[in-house]
């Protein structure tokens, strides 16, 4: 079997109060887009294989979310062994959600391939035990997330016909050090009641508190910001903790390859 695990923008993010846990409680959109991985099951012998195409700095196979979704499953149901291989094209440590949907995409493979019978909400409580943002994608639709990023409410949103630019520099940004950045605070705004205005009019309105820590020390990515808007985007953001920014535009946008050399550079119509 082969899926396609999809990645995500944040529209908006508010990071609104301390946790008892050491988490913090957010309010973000989660909105999926279509850079996709590929992972591909298939039967195996006497054990479970798993290969990263190409390997990922820093995670050996043993730890990536996919594994630990494979054993999640294998700890309540008696599945076989399989060679699983995983094919990245979302950028790792980009704040696009690549691993988690990576891993939320495997249980729904094992789920389907062997019938075993988990509906959506125990999917997502499953999910939810590998990465806040897992259960997203369990549904993989537009969420009002609350929570640690967890707590999901519907949004009528449609990006369809927007034209999405994805950059991702060479900069890694730790999510430790961007919450080091950040003081918690409740939302001057409703961000679930900001985001059904019209696009033209977020700039003004939705904003990633994550932003100004990580751009005083990561100058580069802010400057990527404003070079899309120098471009003519229509609402430009950091994805999450970063380091992926994004733009939203009207009409494709021409020759933004020119604007950011040597990064990541992902274009598509929603």
């Amino acid at each position: 079997m082969i899926v396609f695990p999809n990645a995500k923008i944040n529209i908006g993010l508010n990071v609104v109060a301390n946790r008892s846990d050491g988490y913090h409680d957010l309010e973000t959109v989660f909105y999926p887009v279509g850079i996709c991985d590929v992972i591909e099951l298939t039967p195996a012998g006497e054990r479970t294989t798993f290969a990263c195409h190409p390997p990922l700095d820093g995670c050996p196979d043993a730890d990536n979310l996919v594994m630990r979704a494979v054993e999640s499953i294998r700890r309540d149901f008696d599945i076989p062994h399989l060679a699983i291989d995983l094919v990245k094209r979302i950028p790792s440590g980009a704040g696009l959600g690549g691993g988690s949907a990576d891993a939320t995409f495997t249980l729904r493979c094992l789920n389907d391939l062997f019938s075993l019978g988990l509906d959506d909400e125990a999917l997502e409580a499953r999910a939810a035990r590998l990465g806040a943002d897992c259960p997203f994608f369990v549904r993989n639709r537009p969420v009002f997330a609350t929570g640690t990023g967890n707590v999901f409410t519907p949004v009528q949103l449609s990006l369809h016909g927007w034209h999405i630019v994805v950059v991702k520099p060479d900069i890694f940004v730790s999510t430790r050090e961007a919450f080091s950045q950040v003081v918690p605070r409740p939302a001057p705004r409703s961000l679930a009641d900001d985001v059904r205005l019209p696009v033209e009019e977020w700039r003004h309105v939705i904003g990633n508190d994550f932003e100004p820590g990580v751009f005083a020390i990561h100058p580069k990515i802010g400057e990527i910001k404003e070079q899309l808007y120098a471009a003519g985007a229509a609402y430009a953001s950091m994805s999450g903790s970063g380091s992926a920014v994004y733009g939203l535009f009207k009409k494709p946008a021409c020759n933004v390859g020119g604007l950011f050399k040597g990064c990541y550079i992902w274009t598509s119509e929603l």
